[in-house]
């Protein structure tokens, strides 16, 4: 029999009863899980009090699309106020990968995509520079060059921010990756893509700020650096956080060493946030993420 692959993820109140009501219905349509993982927010000062879940299923022929699922579920979702979604793994997550002038997370996506490591559609890479048209040329993948100058009035940046919003509803983007993209989105922007931006920065905030933090810390002598991958909102690189990472640091390293070491952790941060988020492992915990890996 034909089978065709989904990802239910839902959250809701925490209540008895939901595990056995999702798993029941599943199963009355002749569904085969084939993983499940659910967390319940429920202890500490910041707790939710919300339920979270994801299902990876096998559906029939007869129930090939996420539409006919929900459907389905209709009843389960209403009776528990759910956020659900099934996502249909036969379909790749587009994307959009956005740039200045450090090409070192814009390098490793597409080298992970190109060889299988990571399971999406780069649909274009959009940039306020040029630098790096002839890397997108020899993947062949769209380069939208606009420029944008360092100082541009509101309007003009505004309108800049337009261009890009135009390309993710046109190309269909399902994801816009910050792929070290040195630009402070508008509070309309960051709206615009609310749940469906990823940023990725340094990890020495707010301790370093401004040009060359890695020179910054250098001088200071740090042991520990890191990144940091999250989602984008209008609270500057203050967004629900997805995934982060560190490494060992001592002084025998040279700022330009620190620099090569902190940009090794920014592509693998960034690698796995953009990983889990296509594969439907993060969901939204108010400023917090639930991330099932």
């Amino acid at each position: 029999m034909t089978t065709h692959e989904f990802v239910l993820t839902l959250s809701c109140r925490d209540a008895q009863g939901i595990v056995y009501a999702v798993s029941g219905v599943l199963y009355q349509a002749g569904c085969n899980i084939v993983d499940s993982q659910q967390f319940s927010d429920l202890e500490g000062a910041d707790s939710t009090g919300l339920f979270f879940m994801r299902v990876h299923f096998e559906a029939p022929e007869s129930l090939a699309d996420a539409e006919a699922l929900a459907g389905l579920f209709k009843s389960v979702s209403e009776r528990f106020q759910m956020n659900s979604q099934f996502h249909d793994l036969n379909r790749r997550p587009r994307l959009l990968l956005m740039v200045s002038q450090h090409g070192h997370c814009l390098n490793d996506l597409l080298f992970r995509q190109r060889s299988g490591q990571l399971d999406v559609e780069i649909a274009g890479i959009a940039s306020n520079h040029d630098e790096f048209a002839d890397l997108a040329a020899s993947y062949r993948i769209p380069f939208h060059h606009l420029p944008l100058r360092a100082g541009a009035p509101l309007l003009v940046k505004r309108a800049q921010e337009q261009e890009i919003e135009g390309l993710v509803s046109s190309l269909q983007i399902d994801l816009v990756v910050l792929a070290r993209y040195m630009q402070i989105l508008s509070p309309e922007m960051c709206s615009f893509l609310k749940g469906r931006a990823i940023n990725i920065h340094h990890s020495f905030l707010p301790s370093f700020k401004g040009a060359k933090p890695y020179y910054q810390a250098h001088a200071r002598g740090v042991k520990l650096i890191g990144a940091t991958a999250h989602y984008v909102t209008s609270d500057l690189d203050e967004g629900p956080i997805i995934e982060q990472d560190v490494a060992r640091v001592d002084h025998s390293l040279s700022a330009e060493g620190l620099t090569s070491v902190g940009r090794d952790v920014e592509c693998a941060v960034l690698a796995r946030a953009v990983r889990w988020h296509v594969e439907h492992r993060v969901l939204m915990n108010g400023h917090k993420t639930v991330v099932f890996r």
